[in-house]
């Protein structure tokens, strides 16, 4: 059983496949307290991978976004492989505090300001409070995202951008298109 706040359907907003059409899983819980977090982690249910899989595949979508809260805390190689044997390609967003299961399509890091254990991804996506990005400029990915944090930095982020070429902007668009 898996503790999920909900499932829908929307536009992802954020990040490499920003527009593309997806079916996001957003577990409840995590093991961090942003003070910017947009999940209402009090809100869920528990549901079984086999419930899961019925409910996603009601969509026309065959992408799926694993969301939270943080959903490593919940997740594990079995489940991603049943999203893959119902035909689903499977995107983490995690804050990599928790090691992955090796077979997730593509991964989406959003550190949070404390120590992580996940060494690649396949882009880093960065909400920006004015942080040392150091770190972040060094970690091993393709593609480097930085968003403002709940669009009140967005000249900030625009302008280190400029200084910092490898960055491109993430906003956060489903917010701007008024969509879930």
């Amino acid at each position: 059983m898996k503790k999920i706040n909900e499932i829908f359907y929307s536009i992802q907003g954020e990040g490499y496949f920003t527009g593309t059409p997806v079916i996001f899983i957003r577990f409840s819980g995590c093991n961090i307290k942003c003070p910017f977090c947009d999940t209402d982690h009090k809100e869920s249910k528990m549901l079984s991978d086999e419930q899961i899989i019925a409910e996603i595949e009601k969509y026309p979508a065959k992408h799926v976004v694993l969301t939270g809260g943080e959903p490593s805390l919940f997740i594990d190689s079995n489940f991603i492989e049943k999203l893959h044997q119902s035909g689903f390609f499977v995107q983490i967003e995690t804050n990599g505090t928790k090691e992955l299961p090796d077979n997730i399509d593509w991964v989406t890091f959003s550190p949070k300001h404390v120590p992580a254990v996940l060494e690649k991804s396949n882009e880093i996506k960065v909400v920006y409070t004015g942080q040392d990005m150091h770190e972040y400029s060094q970690f091993n990915t393709e593609h480097y995202y930085l968003q403002p944090c709940s669009g009140k930095n967005t000249e900030e982020v625009i302008n280190f951008i400029m200084m910092n070429p490898q960055w491109k902007l993430s906003l956060q668009t489903h917010k701007l298109l008024n969509i879930q």
